[in-house]
């Protein structure tokens, strides 16, 4: 079957993202480097840029971003582009520590309580931009 996974593009910042999404979803990261795969920039600057880093967490999230090199336009994420977390209620406090750990240097913060559809829900926008959304089922 095949998976849906959300895909950031940053301009620079891939690697501290990668690194704070890790610490608080766990989880093993892979990232591969513009500068160590042979042809793929010939600007120094570049190379200790992501060209490809992938989170997977023992929840089973796959998270994947990518920096920009130099001879790229950068696009940044739209307002439009969201990361879903979605769970039933024995994910409750599961999720609930994901949000602490995203919140910190986040804004926008809707908190994560019940909703008038009688779900859990709440969401952020995390320190690199990238907006979270968390619907949780109730017990």
């Amino acid at each position: 079957m095949a998976k849906l996974n959300p895909y950031i593009s940053f301009r620079s910042d891939a690697r501290p993202a990668l690194e704070f999404y890790r610490s608080v979803l766990g989880g093993s990261l892979d990232i591969t480097t513009f500068g160590s795969v042979p042809g793929m920039t010939d600007d120094p600057a570049d190379a200790e840029l992501v060209m490809h880093g992938q989170l997977d967490t023992d929840g089973g999230l796959t998270l994947m971003a990518a920096d920009t090199p130099s001879s790229m336009t950068y696009v940044a994420p739209t307002s439009g582009m969201t990361v879903a977390i979605t769970g039933d209620g024995d994910d409750l406090d599961h999720v609930r520590g994901m949000i602490a750990g995203l919140s910190d240097g986040a804004a926008d913060v809707l908190p994560f309580e019940r909703a008038p559809w009688g779900d859990y829900y709440g969401q952020l926008t995390d320190r690199f931009g990238v907006t979270w959304m968390f619907n949780v089922g109730a017990q």
